[in-house]
């Protein structure tokens, strides 16, 4: 018998039997639109993680979308940011009719390098979008300094950090707004979603309306008056109920991610020809996918791949396709972290016995 490899990412869901009579409730109850299941989830994730005036939406890049528009950012705008990253971080940025200016990383974490963020400051700027890849946290001091030194905004793209934290704050505390993404394989999961959050309670109001349509939901339709063009970007009371649901588990679904995260940075620390991905020390990432930077990634892909072990770069630098070629500039850090990195298996699937043979595999493939 072949054993299924072990996957990079792979889909949560809380126990069925919690999960389907909720999602029955749901479904007979009159209303599987937007309405109390979505606002008690809203009210649930920001106690849970400890985040400030949330909004659920579709998707992810729903948030984001809503996020730049929030923050004043439209035609003619610069918004820094990264091209490590899943590309609506930037396709997002194009969609609102601004330019993507793409920021150097890091070599050893693949996070925003700020140095190279203050460089690229000019009078056009409008926000700094930056993103925690792969959970690892940026460094959101240097990042809230340089925004507030030019009066811009800072966003924080959450999408792979549910749960991380930084100077002992939640991850999405310290930009003016922030994205959580519910997608399929992130660390929670709706089958597809997301949750904006804002510093400012007074703008919570403009990015609800914008969620839908324009429109003030709970006043009568013959009474509101659409002064901007809104979107559907709701989320519904059916993913709502599995948001809530996943709730009540994400706390031990997260710790796992962590403790293999934190067994991997010990073991690889050890291994010639390999470096983990360097965490801040006032940080603690939430690993939702383990970054190992080699110095033969491919060899050592290929040889974790043939022992049933899955292993990719898993992203491509934005900037390498055409629609982002008009944007792309010099970039060697994020050249000589791409050329390294390899990410692993490392979530709540992975069991002891399945870490202790990847971190094998990995060292006698560099001998």
């Amino acid at each position: 018998m072949i054993e299924a490899p072990i996957p990079v990412v792979k889909v949560r869901m809380p126990p069925r039997e919690t999960l389907l009579p909720a999602l029955e409730r749901v479904l007979y109850g009159g209303m599987i639109g937007e309405g109390e299941e979505v606002y008690a989830l809203e009210r649930e994730f920001a106690t849970q993680f400890d985040l400030p005036n949330a909004l659920a939406v579709s998707s992810g890049t729903a948030a984001l979308h809503l996020a730049f528009l929030v923050c004043g950012v439209g035609p003619g705008d610069d918004v820094i940011t990264t091209a490590m990253t899943a590309e609506p971080t930037n396709t997002t940025i194009l969609q609102v009719g601004a330019r993507p200016v793409f920021a150097d990383v890091e070599p050893d974490t693949g996070n925003l390098d700020p140095d190279a963020v203050a460089r690229a400051i000019t009078p056009a700027t409008k926000a700094i979008c930056l993103v925690h890849y792969a959970g690892y946290p940026a460094d959101l001091r240097a990042m809230r300094e340089i925004a507030d030194h030019h009066g811009i905004a800072l966003i924080e793209d959450c999408a792979h950090a549910l749960g991380a934290s930084n100077a002992g704050t939640a991850i999405g505390t310290v930009g003016d707004a922030a994205i959580f993404s519910f997608q399929a394989i992130k660390h929670m999961t709706t089958a597809d979603g997301g949750m904006l959050t804002l510093k400012d309670p007074d703008a919570l109001d403009k990015a609800r309306r914008l969620r839908w349509f324009g429109l003030s939901k709970g006043v009568p339709r013959t009474e509101v008056d659409i002064e901007t063009a809104g979107f559907k970007y709701n989320m519904n009371n059916v993913t709502a109920a599995i948001g809530r649901q996943q709730l009540l588990t994400i706390d031990e679904g997260i710790a796992r991610h962590t403790d293999n995260g934190r067994y991997f940075d010990q073991a690889f620390d050890a291994v010639t020809g390999v470096q983990p991905a360097r965490v801040r020390k006032d940080s603690s990432p939430s690993y939702w996918l383990y970054t190992l930077l080699c110095d033969d990634s491919h060899r050592v892909e290929q040889a974790l791949i043939a022992a049933g072990v899955t292993a990719s770069k898993l992203h491509r630098p934005n900037h390498l396709h055409s629609v982002f070629a008009p944007y792309a500039t010099p970039m060697p850090g994020l050249a000589a972290f791409y050329t390294r990195l390899l990410h692993l298996p490392c979530g709540w699937w992975v069991s002891d016995q399945d870490r202790e043979r990847i971190v094998s595999i990995v060292a006698d493939a560099v001998k």
